[in-house]
C-alpha cells in the first residue's frame, strides 16, 4: 500500500504552524484596522502626518466640509453610536450565554450518563466494536472524553461568535469614517475586519481540535477507534451552541428590523437608520448578534463536524488500523493548507488591487471566491500527493474499499467546486445586477401581493441547480471513496472557510457603517458609499448562506453514514415500516422548526412595532428631531423576546434524536435523519434566496442606478412601499429560519452519532415492549 511522503513529524509541525500563522495574520489585520482612530484629536492630527503616505494611510482629502458638519463632531458622534451598539450586543450575548451555559453543562451530564451506562459504568476494557479480536478502552472512558470534547466544542463555538461580534462592533464606525476618504478605503477596513474573524475562527477551530486529539491520545494510545469516537463530541458541542446563537440572534435582529422598517419606513416615511426611530440601535445590534455571532458559530460547527465525520470513518479504515498518523490527519492538513491559501487570497482584496469605484466592489468580492478555489485546488492536489499513501482502504459499511490517493483528491475538489457553483447560483438569484431580482422589483408596480408571489417563485426555482450540484458531488465522492469521500467533500467546501467568513462578515459591518453614517447625520454622498458597500454585502451574505447550506447537506450525510456504521445497521430499507415512519416524520421537522422560528420573529416584532408606535405618539418633538427616543426599551424587548423564544426550537432539535432513539430505536432514527436532511436542504435554500431577493429588490429601487429602477422609485413611492413589505416578510426567512435549518440537519446527525452506542444497546423501548 505504501507510505505517505510527508513524515509524521512534518504533520505534527505543519498543522499547529498553519493555525499559528492564521492567528498571527488575523492580529495583523486587527492592528491595521485599529489605525483608523475614533478620537477626533488624534484623527485630525494624523490627517496631515507622514504616516498617511501609503495606500491605506490618512493623507487623502476628506469630503468637502461634511456639508456643514465639522470633522470633530462627526467623529465624536460615530464613536458614541459605536459604543451604544457594542454595549447592546455584548449585553445580549452575555445574557444568551448564561442560558446556553446552563444547557451546555446539563447536556454534558446527559452525555456522560447515557454513554457510561452502555456497559453499566464498567471500567474494564471491552472488545472493539469493529474488530472483536482486539480489546479497546471501556465505554466509561468514551463517555468521559466525549463529554470533555463536547464542552470544548461548545466553548470554542461560543468564543468564535463572541470574538466575531467584538471585531464587527469595533470596525463598524471605523468603516463609516473611512468612507469620507472614498469607497476604496471603507471597503478595505470592512474587509480586513471580516478577515480578522475568518482567520481567528478557522485557526482556533483547527488548533483546539488538534490539541484535543493529542491530549486524548495520551490516554487512548493505540485505540484510535475509541479516540476519534470520543472526538465527535467536539462537533456536537460546536453545533448545539451554534443553534442557539443562530436562532436567538436571528430572532433578535429580525424583531428589531421588522419593527424599525414597518413603523419608520412605511408608516412614518423616514429613512432607514434614522436616529429618530426608537428601534434603530436594536436593529444595528441585531446585525452583530445574528449575522456575525450566529454565523460564526454556525460555520465553526460545520467545520468541526465535517472534520469529526472524516476522522471517525478514517479511524476504522486502513489509516486507523495501521496507525498512519499523517494519512489519518489528512482532513486537518486540508484545513491547514486552506488557511495559507485564504491568506494569499485576502491580499488580493486588500493589497494587490485597489478599489476606486463603487462598481468594483462586487467583482472584488467574487474574485476572492474564484482565486481561493483555484489556489485551493492546487493545494489539495499537493496535500493528497504528500499526505496519503498511493493506495489504501476505506471502511464502507462492513467492508474495506480500496481507494487511490488521486480519487480522494477528486472527492475534496468536487466538494470545493460544488461550493463555488452554489455560491454563484445564489448570487445570480439574489443580486440586483441580474434579471431574477429585477423581475421581482418590477412586480412591485402592482403592489405587495405580486412582489410576494414573484419572490416565492424565485426562491423555489433557485433550489434546482444547487441540489443538482450537491447530488453530483455526493454521487462522485461516494463512488470513489464511500462515506469518507462525502466527509472530505464537505471539508473541501469548507476548506476556504477563512475567506468565506471574511466575505460574509463584511456585509453586516458595511450595513452597520451605513446605519452609523445616517445616525451621525453625515452627508448623502457618504450614505451612498456605505449603501453601495452594503448592497454588495447583501449578495455576499447570501453566497455565504449558500455555502453553509451546501456544506451542511454533505456534512449531515457523512455523519449519517458514520452513525449507521456505529449503530451496526447493515442497510436502511425505506420499505420497512420502522424506517418509513421515521422518514416521513423527519421530513416534517424542518417545517415545524421553521414555523416556530417564524412565529417567534412575528410575535417579537409585534411587541417592537407597538413600542415604536407608542414612542412616536407619546414623545413630543420626536418626529421633529427635538427629542431623543428611548433606545434602551427597544433593545430590552429584542433581548427578552429572543432569549425566551429560542428555547422551544432548540429543544425540538436537541430532544428529537434522543426521544426517537430511546423509544423507537436506531432504524427509525436513521429514517428521521434522512427525511430531515432531504426536506431541510430544500427549504433552507429557498428561504434564504427568497429573503435575499426581496431585500435586494428594495435596494435596487432605492439606489435608482438604472432607468428601469428610476421608473419604480424614489423612496416612498408605491412600488417602493410594496418592496419594503416584501423585504420585511423575507427578513425572518433569510436571517432566522433559513440559516438555522442547516444547523438542524447537521446537529441531529452528529447528536445521533455521539449517542449511537447507547441507542444501539438500549434503544427501541416501544418496539421491545410491543
Amino acid at each position: 500500500m505504501g507510505a505517505a511522503l510527508l513524515p509524521d513529524l512534518g504533520t505534527e509541525i505543519l498543522i499547529p504552524a498553519c493555525a499559528v500563522v492564521g492567528i498571527a495574520f488575523a492580529l495583523l489585520q486587527w492592528v491595521l484596522v485599529s489605525q483608523v482612530k475614533l478620537s477626533p484629536g488624534r484623527d485630525s492630527a494624523n490627517n496631515n502626518s507622514g504616516s498617511g503616505n501609503g495606500k491605506n494611510g490618512y493623507s487623502d482629502y476628506l469630503i468637502e466640509e461634511e456639508e456643514g458638519l465639522n470633522d470633530h463632531n462627526v467623529v465624536l458622534k460615530c464613536a458614541e453610536i459605536q459604543s451604544a451598539i457594542s454595549e447592546g450586543a455584548t449585553s445580549f450575548l452575555f445574557t444568551e450565554y448564561q442560558y446556553v451555559g446552563i444547557f451546555m453543562f446539563g447536556f454534558a451530564i446527559l452525555i456522560f450518563v447515557f454513554l457510561g451506562s452502555v456497559e453499566g459504568f464498567s471500567t474494564e476494557s471491552q472488545p472493539c466494536t469493529y474488530d472483536q479480536s482486539k480489546t479497546c478502552k471501556p465505554a466509561l472512558a468514551t463517555a468521559a472524553f466525549s463529554t470533555i470534547s463536547f464542552l470544548l466544542g461548545g466553548i470554542t463555538s461560543v468564543g468564535s461568535g463572541f470574538l466575531g461580534m467584538k471585531i464587527a462592533t469595533y470596525a463598524n464606525a471605523r468603516t463609516t469614517l473611512e468612507a469620507r476618504k472614498g469607497v476604496g478605503k471603507a471597503f478595505i477596513t470592512a474587509f480586513r475586519s471580516g478577515a480578522v474573524m475568518g482567520f481567528l475562527l478557522a485557526a482556533n477551530g483547527l488548533l483546539v481540535l488538534y490539541i484535543a486529539i493529542n491530549l486524548f491520545g495520551l490516554y487512548y494510545g493505540d485505540d484510535w477507534g475509541g479516540l476519534f469516537e470520543a472526538i465527535t463530541g467536539y462537533g456536537l458541542g460546536g453545533s448545539s451552541m451554534a443553534l442557539f446563537g443562530r436562532v436567538g440572534g436571528g430572532i433578535y435582529t429580525k424583531a428589531a428590523d421588522v419593527g424599525a422598517d414597518l413603523v419608520g419606513k412605511v408608516e412614518r416615511n423616514i429613512p432607514e437608520d434614522d436616529p429618530r426611530n426608537p428601534a434603530v440601535i436594536a436593529d444595528n445590534v441585531g446585525d452583530n448578534v445574528g449575522d456575525i455571532a450566529g454565523m460564526g458559530s454556525d460555520l465553526f460547527g460545520s467545520y468541526a463536524e465535517s472534520s469529526c465525520a472524516a476522522l471517525v470513518v478514517a479511524s476504522i479504515s486502513s489509516f486507523g488500523i495501521n496507525h498512519e498518523l499523517t494519512a489519518m490527519l489528512y482532513p486537518l492538513i486540508i484545513s491547514s493548507v486552506g488557511i495559507l491559501v485564504c491568506l494569499i487570497t485576502t491580499l488580493f482584496a486588500t493589497d494587490f488591487f485597489e478599489i476606486k469605484a463603487v462598481k468594483e466592489i462586487e467583482p472584488s468580492l467574487k474574485r476572492q471566491l474564484i482565486i481561493s478555489t483555484l489556489l485551493m485546488t492546487v493545494g489539495i492536489a499537493i496535500v493528497s500527493w504528500v499526505a496519503l499513501p498511493s493506495s489504501f482502504t476505506i471502511f464502507n459499511f462492513g467492508e474495506q474499499k480500496v481507494v487511490k490517493n488521486w480519487e480522494l483528491f477528486l472527492c475534496v475538489a468536487v466538494g470545493l467546486w460544488a461550493g463555488l457553483i452554489i455560491g454563484f447560483i445564489t448570487e445570480y438569484y439574489t443580486s440586483n445586477a441580474y434579471s431574477p431580482v429585477q423581475d421581482v422589483a418590477d412586480s412591485c408596480r402592482t403592489g405587495a401581493a405580486t412582489n410576494v408571489i414573484f419572490g416565492l417563485a424565485l426562491g423555489y426555482k433557485s433550489v434546482i441547480i444547487p441540489i443538482f450540484a450537491i447530488a453530483i458531488s455526493i454521487f462522485i465522492s461516494f463512488t470513489l471513496a464511500a462515506m469518507y469521500g462525502i466527509a472530505v467533500a464537505a471539508l473541501g467546501m469548507l476548506s476556504t472557510i477563512a475567506t468565506g467568513l471574511a466575505i460574509d462578515a463584511y456585509g453586516p459591518i458595511s450595513d452597520n457603517a451605513g446605519g452609523i453614517a445616517e445616525m451621525a447625520g453625515m452627508s448623502h454622498r457618504i450614505r451612498e458609499r456605505t449603501d453601495a458597500l452594503d448592497a454588495a454585502g447583501n449578495t455576499t451574505a447570501a453566497i455565504g448562506k449558500g455555502f453553509a447550506i451546501g456544506s451542511a447537506a454533505l456534512v449531515s450525510l457523512a455523519l449519517f453514514g458514520a452513525f449507521v456504521s456505529r449503530a451496526a445497521i447493515s442497510t436502511v430499507d425505506v420499505l420497512t415500516p420502522k424506517v418509513f415512519i421515521g422518514l416521513i416524520v423527519g421530513a416534517m421537522l424542518p417545517y415545524w422548526f421553521s414555523a416556530m422560528t417564524m412565529k417567534s420573529v412575528g410575535s417579537a416584532a409585534l411587541k417592537m412595532v407597538e413600542e415604536v408606535r407608542r414612542q412616536f405618539n407619546t414623545i413630543s418633538g420626536l418626529m421633529e428631531g427635538n427629542a431623543k427616543p428611548d433606545y434602551a426599551t427597544c433593545v430590552k424587548i429584542s433581548t427578552d423576546a429572543s432569549i425566551k423564544e429560542m428555547i422551544p426550537p432548540g429543544a425540538l432539535v436537541m430532544l428529537t434524536p434522543l426521544i426517537v432513539g430511546i423509544l423507537f430505536g436506531v432504524e427509525t432514527l436513521s429514517g428521521v435523519l434522512a427525511g430531515s436532511l432531504v426536506s431541510g436542504v430544500q427549504i433552507a435554500i429557498s428561504a434564504s434566496n427568497t429573503g435575499g431577493a426581496w431585500d435586494n429588490a428594495k435596494k435596487y429601487i432605492e439606489a435608482g442606478a438604472s432607468e428601469h429602477a428610476r421608473t419604480l422609485g424614489p423612496k416612498g413611492s408605491d412600488p417602493h412601499k410594496a418592496a419594503v413589505i416584501g423585504d420585511t416578510i423575507g427578513d425572518p426567512l433569510k436571517d432566522t429560519s433559513g440559516p438555522s435549518l442547516n444547523i438542524l440537519i447537521k446537529l441531529m446527525a452528529v447528536e445521533s452519532l455521539v449517542f449511537a452506542p447507547f441507542f444501539a444497546s438500549q434503544g427501541g423501548l416501544l418496539f421491545k415492549i410491543f
